[in-house]
């Protein structure tokens, strides 16, 4: 349970970043808090996202990730977080990622800051 609290954390720091780099990517909220309890609602939604919907993927992919390198996983990420925007924009959670190259340098910006923070924060073992 420590070690899901502690990812969620990291991602919402993660979309947090992102956020405030791009003016593309949106985070609506009358308040701070209401901002805060946002970005944790939509930190949830990018990894149920994560864990459901990128393994399989992944999988369906081999041979893309096999010929480009690896590089394809930008493309993946990117698409991630536009599902996240899209899962937010259904659930009507003030949550926007405005175009695919938006996202791509979200999803970079997203990929480095969490992993900073996930070498940074416990990991609750």
């Amino acid at each position: 349970m420590m070690n899901f609290l502690v990812k969620t954390l990291a991602n919402a720091g993660a979309l947090a970043v992102a956020i405030w780099l791009l003016d593309k990517i949106t985070l609506t909220g009358d308040g701070t808090g209401a901002k805060t309890l946002t970005l944790v609602v939509v930190a949830l939604i990018f990894g149920v996202v994560n864990i459901v919907v990128k393994p399989v993927v992944k999988i369906l992919t081999i041979p893309l990730f096999i010929l480009t390198l690896g590089l394809i996983t930008l493309v993946v990420n990117a698409l991630m977080l536009l599902l996240t925007s899209w899962v937010a924009d259904k659930l009507d959670v003030g949550f926007h990622v405005e175009g695919f190259w938006t996202a791509v340098l979200g999803a970079l910006i997203i990929s480095v800051v969490s992993w900073a923070l996930n070498v940074v924060l416990p990991d609750g073992d």
